[in-house]
């Protein structure tokens, strides 16, 4: 690992003025006290070369040491002059270099300024967010030189508000002036955090009234951003909520069962994923990145079938029931969660995401949009678009709404409602299992995945209109935002509280929901 840093670091500097590190450099930046080596390490990443960058790497990893007043670096057993690069047999009296948290910052520091002469445009762009937060006016030739050089105007952009962040800390006034006006065009909390320190140790009047600007400037683009990603968690919470509910929506809205076991049916789901991963891991290595793909069929299935088993051994002979529907239900979720933790123990499991799901779009200095949660989001609404064509485009879907609004009709006209019960509660089982592997990409897996969302799926069906997949859209979505919204202002457990008040006092007013079951039998 060392190595492949050391490799790395060596083409970083290719732009910078040929200087190798002497000795002294070496010792001074190593030896004395904290101000001292601070100093020598300015100095030297002023003309750093590529051994000033192994060096500093170095440093940095704990791999130099002290033998006989001399600083060098060590590699296994072996010793290496910094300046020379001749190897030689470490003694046994060489003594550790310690790096205080104050020196270990400027160190990391000085070596995200030289990577601002990487070839790759990811370092140079990480190089310059990580000094955005810590900008030192002693680096500033270093990040001039920089700006002239970058060809990337994104980066450049960056770059010069890190240029000016460390102007701040300039003895001329005007320069001062002139950093504080750009710096109020940023839009990263780092940039808030350089104001308000500046803020409080500027004297000038004029000075410290730009800064009062930009810090208001900043602070007015930071709150957009916290908006946008509270909209953006509300509608991340809406399309889970979505996921869990629209099975719900069928065994529940449709067909009338309080299935107090939804839960365990995604928790089912959620554990078929995590065995699909798994197999994969073992038997198909290179194809990992895919496993996600094979488990959707897979979670479906699983959850599913066990869906057809309950229907067809318990709860058909509870319809028309619902207080022994509940408590049969709620018996077998008991049964289901303790079958889980015989088979896989009672510790959470993990499950991995796919190379395409790790990582995030930036959209603003403060708002990171995941992929993971970007594609739960493409993935419900692709669900709910499937499941509203298999309701009203499908024969199967005929006949669940012929025997929904009239079940002694439909079995005149030939329908085996019995059969249609059984498909209809395995397709809100199999959506439950689909639920299951959504979640299984954001968090933890675990014998009580489903208890968490099985209240707030139920809100939803009740708070959309029993038996309405618009309804349950709008509730889903709206009742996520909602949450996500008065979070930011009172907390996540009284958040809750007021959307359950919310949701009684609404369904006081409008017992049918957002939409109304249509026909002359909604009641049945």
């Amino acid at each position: 690992m060392l190595i492949r840093k050391l490799l790395l670091l060596t083409s970083l500097c290719l732009a910078c003025n040929a200087h190798a590190i002497s000795v002294d450099e070496a010792n001074a930046i190593s030896m004395g006290d904290t101000d001292a080596r601070i100093e020598a390490l300015n100095q030297a990443v002023a003309h750093a070369d590529a051994d000033t960058v192994v060096f500093l790497q170095a440093l940095a990893d704990d791999a130099v040491k002290r033998v006989r007043g001399r600083a060098v670096m060590v590699r296994g057993d072996k010793g290496i002059d910094p300046a020379s690069g001749a190897e030689f047999d470490l003694p046994d009296d060489a003594e550790d270099v310690i790096n205080n948290n104050r020196m270990r910052g400027e160190i990391d520091s000085a070596l995200a300024a030289l990577k601002l002469f990487s070839k790759d445009d990811s370092v140079r762009m990480a190089a310059v967010q990580q000094m955005q937060s810590d900008a030192d006016p002693s680096k500033l030739a270093l990040i001039e030189q920089a700006l002239k050089a970058e060809q990337n105007p994104k980066i450049r952009d960056q770059l010069a508000l890190v240029r000016a962040a460390a102007l701040l800390g300039s003895t001329d006034k005007a320069q001062r002036l002139g950093a504080a006006a750009l710096l109020g065009s940023s839009n990263r909390s780092g940039t808030k955090t350089i104001l308000l320190a500046h803020l409080q140790t500027e004297s000038d009047g004029a000075v410290k009234a730009a800064l009062g600007k930009a810090l208001r400037e900043v602070e007015a683009r930071l709150a957009w951003g916290d908006k946008l990603g509270a909209i953006f968690s509300g509608i991340s919470l809406g399309s889970i909520l979505l996921l869990v509910a629209l099975g719900l929506a069928i065994t529940y809205g449709l067909m009338g069962v309080i299935n107090m076991a939804h839960g365990e049916l995604m928790m089912i789901g959620a554990y078929a994923t995590y065995m699909v991963q798994g197999l994969f891991q073992r038997y198909l290595p290179g194809a990992f990145d895919w496993y996600l793909l094979a488990a959707l069929p897979v979670a479906f299935m699983a959850s599913a079938l066990m869906g057809a088993a309950l229907e067809r051994s318990v709860i058909r002979f509870l319809y028309g029931r619902p207080l022994e529907t509940l408590l049969a239900t709620w018996g077998i979720s008991l049964m289901l969660m303790q079958l889980v933790r015989t088979i896989f123990g009672a510790q959470n499991v993990g499950v991995e995401n796919p190379a395409w799901m790790s990582g995030g779009v930036q959209v603003l200095g403060n708002l990171s949009l995941p992929f993971n949660r970007l594609v739960i989001i493409g993935f419900a609404l692709f669900v709910l678009g499937s499941v509203a064509w298999l309701i009203s485009r499908t024969r199967l879907g005929l006949f669940v709404r012929g025997v929904t609004q009239n079940r002694p009709i439909a079995s005149c006209m030939g329908v085996n409602t019995a059969r249609i019960d059984t498909y209809a509660f395995a397709l809100g089982s199999g959506i439950a299992g689909l639920a299951g592997c959504a979640l299984s990409q954001i968090g933890n897996v675990g014998p009580d995945l489903g208890q968490g969302y099985i209240v707030d799926a139920f809100m939803v069906v009740v708070l959309g209109g029993v038996g309405q997949l618009a309804g349950t859209v709008y509730a889903a979505l709206g009742l996520g935002v909602l949450n996500k919204f008065l979070e930011g202002w009172v907390g996540a457990v009284l958040a809750k509280i007021a959307v359950l008040v919310f949701i009684i006092i609404f369904i006081q007013k409008r017992p049918q929901g957002i939409f109304a079951m249509k026909g002359r039998s909604a009641e049945a």
